[in-house]
């Protein structure tokens, strides 16, 4: 195989690696918890809170609230980290995180 050749192929799966990448970050991840939603972009930023049965909450669940909050984010990552697997699959192992 000649270094040109070699050069195509490096560079059409480094484009294919950053379209998938930009798909998965144009995606919106939803972590759940019992009193709360997430939305999280691909690129793990969040966009939404929203609580579930505001009506019966008070200052004294505000504790329980917060984390609610960490389990449903937490969450909306593993979403995001399992696309991100998905579809970064054949590319995923031999790039050694350099995504």
């Amino acid at each position: 195989m000649n270094m040109q050749n070699l050069m195509a192929q490096a560079q059409k799966m480094q484009k294919d690696i950053l379209n998938k990448k930009a798909e998965v970050e144009a995606k919106v991840f939803t972590g759940t918890s019992e009193l709360v939603d997430v939305e999280m972009s691909g690129g793990k930023k969040v966009v939404s809170v929203k609580f579930k049965n505001k009506e019966e909450l008070n200052i004294d669940d505000l504790e329980i609230l917060e984390d609610m909050i960490v389990i449903a984010m937490n969450n909306a990552i593993d979403k995001v980290d399992a696309e991100l697997d998905r579809v970064m699959g054949p590319y995923g192992n031999s790039l050694n995180g350099l995504l």
